[in-house]
């Protein structure tokens, strides 16, 4: 039984004309081998998976052999098939991550003195070449200044800053890009018609995404996702759950619980996420670029960003929705804590306690003195200024509705005498007095200030009784927008649609004296019965 080759080091370029994405650097190279004007040192930089060493294996392959074919190696040859099997002695490859000391770098100087036996130049490849410590630097800094002409040194890094600028210098330098993900799509399905594999267009578009301008990393998780769904068409919902990612209805729930600072809701589906097994740092990642779709749609009205931010009809439109709801400052804000959040997860033990920290902190601005936490606070006081606007507007509109709503101010009984709960009362009703804090905490801040220390009682066996403290503030709870809050919040907290009446109380009456409250109904002779 043969082994199984990797996808990525299947398909790894053999020729110039195969690399994707790097146009400007492989033409370059190919007229330096054409006209024959070879440079004796090369840095290539750039982030992992966009070809840094897939092209220095072409170039050494490109520069010894026999038969190139418009500057590409004809991959035919005897020269072309060595190198190819890793036989050739004209191409050293070293990996100075683990063979970084003075020692090493000796070993290559001594190789250098000697000329290839066949073809015409002896190419090394010094892979992480960031690795190499200060004396090794020092070591190769002549043989770099002052090589045989049959010396061609390749240095590839991901970090270029930390080489010294002495050995910049000396070297040809050239940036490898970042692979867009419309190439990684299109070498993504050109793979997938040689192995007959089958997906669909959303689960590649999430795959290139995901790998961020890395094509080996693009089709590492392309390799992942088919081996675990064999035989089977990769879908965007199969690539989610091979790749312990979440779907956007999730951020978009998310999102909303955010922007209306329930905590609460926002743990709730972090809670989801967990219990599925999601991996809590790509959590973030997404839930980050989902802002960032977020941003770039309150940002701009052109038309044509659906393509721009490549992205479903459905989702686009979800985002325009949020984006009403949130200035860009409160979007940039959670940008913010999210990217910090993201490089702390990396060394964290406790990576969900850190997440739900960050996720009160961006349902309360007030925790932070930053100027766009500043700026969101504001936005919540807008929105319940907003809320008081139209309510007053209404009233300026049409006096006559004042009186819809105060609730048939009635006449107290005695200071001392308690207005009995009715003798048998539906479970529901008695669930809502109980739960009443948890339902307070789904209402607006303004709401949670007006019914702060509000009896919650019983008028008949099916509706629920509210006497809020505060007879000139109890008005406004009449007004359709927090009516609505209120019925939300009680049916999201138990489960269920409850009747309610608002009392206005009189003003100077004791209402915590005159009403049971449902919460301490507790070795109450009644009877508790269920819906009908």
């Amino acid at each position: 039984m043969s082994s199984y080759t990797a996808l990525y080091r299947k398909w790894r370029p053999r020729r110039f004309e195969d690399v994707k994405g790097q146009d400007a650097i492989v033409q370059t190279l190919k007229n330096q081998i054409t006209t024959g004007r070879i440079g004796h040192a090369y840095l290539f930089c750039g982030t992992r998976g966009t070809g840094k060493t897939t092209v220095a294996k072409i170039l050494a392959k490109a520069v010894n052999c026999e038969n190139p074919v418009d500057g590409s190696p004809c991959l035919s040859c005897s020269t072309c098939l060595s190198i190819a099997e890793g036989a050739s002695m004209n191409v050293v490859e070293i990996d100075a991550a683990s063979n970084n000391g003075v020692d090493n770098v000796r070993d290559i100087i001594e190789d250098v003195a000697y000329s290839p036996a066949m073809g015409k130049y002896k190419v090394y490849i010094i892979d992480e070449v960031h690795m190499l410590s200060p004396g090794a630097f020092n070591a190769l800094l002549k043989t770099l200044e002052e090589p045989p002409e049959y010396a061609i040194f390749i240095l590839a890094t991901t970090e270029a800053h930390r080489i010294p600028v002495t050995i910049l210098s000396r070297c040809q330098r050239y940036d490898f890009k970042r692979i867009s993900n419309d190439i990684i799509v299109e070498r993504l399905k050109e793979m997938m018609a040689g192995e007959e594999i089958r997906a669909t267009d959303e689960a590649l578009q999430y795959i290139a995404r995901l790998s961020d301008g890395a094509l080996r990393d693009a089709i590492s998780l392309l390799d992942q996702c088919s081996a675990f769904y064999y035989g089977q068409e990769l879908t965007y919902e199969k690539a989610l759950n091979v790749l312990g990612a979440v779907d956007t209805e999730v951020f978009s729930e998310l999102v909303r619980d955010l922007i209306s600072c329930d905590v609460k809701g926002a743990i709730g589906v972090l809670d989801e996420i967990t219990a599925q097994g999601r991996e809590l740092s790509q959590f973030v990642q997404d839930l980050t670029w989902y802002l960032r779709n977020l941003l770039l749609i309150g940002s701009s009205d052109q038309p044509g960003m659906e393509t721009a931010l490549d992205i479903s009809a459905e989702n686009l439109a979800r985002l325009k929705e949020e984006a009403a709801l949130l200035p860009q400052e409160g979007v940039m804000r959670y940008i913010r804590i999210l990217s910090e959040l993201s490089g702390q997860l990396r060394f964290a033990s406790q990576k969900r306690v850190l997440l739900e920290i960050a996720i009160i902190k961006l349902c309360r601005p007030a925790m932070e003195s930053d100027e766009d936490s500043v700026l969101e606070r504001v936005r919540v006081l807008e929105e319940e200024l907003s809320r008081l606007t139209e309510f007053v507007r209404k009233i300026q509109e049409n006096p006559s509705a004042l009186s819809t709503v105060s609730f048939e101010a009635e006449t107290p009984p005695a200071e001392t005498e308690v207005i009995p709960l009715p003798e048998q009362i539906e479970k529901n009703v008695i669930l809502a007095g109980q739960k009443r804090d948890e339902i307070m905490s789904h209402l607006t801040n303004m709401m949670r200030h007006i019914l702060s220390g509000a009896v919650w009682s019983a008028k008949e066996k099916d509706k629920l009784l509210i006497v809020p403290k505060n007879p000139l503030t109890a008005g406004f709870v009449k007004d359709e927008v927090f009516s609505k809050n209120l019925d939300e919040a009680i049916t999201k907290v138990i489960g269920a649609h409850v009747d309610f009446e608002i009392k206005m109380p009189e003003s100077g009456s004791r209402v915590k004296k005159q009403y049971t409250e449902l919460h301490s109904i507790e070795g109450i002779d009644m009877e508790i019965i269920e819906e009908e």
